[in-house]
């Protein structure tokens, strides 16, 4: 059986950058980079709150760690699991219904 994965929605918009960034295998800085371009800027992840996330994120088994550089224990790249892929979608959906509804009521 499936693990719902809905209790953890909604998503910050820091861990929504870093799921979204993540499905390609990527270590900390180049998570923080690809959200840096992804925003033109906008949205600059301080490593605390990164790897904060980081933590979180694997402890709900949203992201996996894929490979640790035995020389540098902190060149470690992660990937999004099929779970946060999931739940990428399910926020991907209630984003789209948010700005729907705001075109539609805002006048």
């Amino acid at each position: 059986m499936k693990k719902d994965i809905t209790k953890y929605s909604p998503l910050t918009e820091a861990t929504y950058y870093i799921l979204l960034s993540l499905q390609t295998p990527l270590h900390g800085y180049g998570i923080i980079k690809k959200v840096e371009d992804m925003t033109n800027g906008r949205l600059v992840l301080a490593a605390g709150t990164l790897y904060g996330a980081i933590s979180k994120l694997i402890s709900y088994n949203l992201i996996e760690l894929v490979s640790e550089d035995i020389n540098n224990k902190k060149k470690k790249e992660y990937l999004l699991t099929e779970s946060g892929f999931d739940l990428l979608k399910i926020e991907l959906r209630r984003l789209k219904e948010m700005v729907k509804n705001s075109i539609d009521e805002v006048k």
